[in-house]
C-alpha cells in the first residue's frame, strides 16, 4: 500500500511538468485554431478570381479578417499561447468554391473565437474578435450575393 502511493506520486511528480503546460480550464483553448481558420480564409478570398464589384466586397472581408488576425494573436499572446503552432484549419470544404470554403471557414473561427473566456484581461479582445469576423462574414456574404446575381 505504501509503495503503490510513492508510485503514483513519482508518476504526479513526473507529470505535473506537461500538466502545467497544458491548456488549464479558464484558458481559452482555441485561439490558434481560429488563428488557422482565419488564415485560410484570408488565402481563399486572396486568391479567388473574380469581377471589381466582388473584389470590393473581398477587400473589405480581407480587412476585417487581418483585424480578427492581429486581435487574435494578442489575445493568444496574453493567454500564454504559442504563436508558433499552427493547427490544421478545422472546416475541410470543397463544395461551393472559395467564397463558400472561406465563409465556413469564418464561421468555424466565429464558433471557436465565441468560446467562454474566463480571462479578464482578454475578454474586450475575444469581443473585437468576433466582431471583426462577423463584419467578414457579412461582406463574404455579400460577395457570394454578388457572384450569384451576376449568373
Amino acid at each position: 500500500m505504501k509503495i503503490s502511493r510513492i508510485v503514483i506520486g513519482l508518476v504526479f511528480a513526473g507529470l505535473f511538468p506537461f500538466a502545467a503546460q497544458a491548456d488549464l480550464p479558464g484558458r481559452h483553448p482555441a485561439y490558434l485554431h481560429v488563428l488557422s481558420d482565419l488564415r485560410a480564409a484570408r488565402w481563399d478570398l486572396e486568391h479567388r478570381p473574380g469581377d471589381a464589384a466582388v473584389n470590393r466586397q473581398e477587400d473589405l472581408a480581407l480587412a476585417e479578417i487581418d483585424r480578427a488576425i492581429d486581435e487574435t494573436k494578442r489575445a493568444a499572446m496574453a493567454d500564454g499561447k504559442n504563436l508558433g503552432q499552427r493547427p490544421p484549419e478545422d472546416s475541410r470544404m470543397n463544395h461551393g468554391g472559395r467564397l463558400h470554403r472561406a465563409l465556413g471557414l469564418l464561421r468555424s473561427a466565429r464558433n471557436d473565437a465565441a468560446r467562454e473566456e474566463d480571462n479578464p484581461q482578454v475578454r474586450m479582445l475575444r469581443n473585437r474578435i468576433v466582431d471583426h469576423i462577423d463584419a467578414a462574414m457579412r461582406f463574404t456574404e455579400r460577395a457570394i450575393r454578388d457572384v450569384e446575381m451576376r449568373r
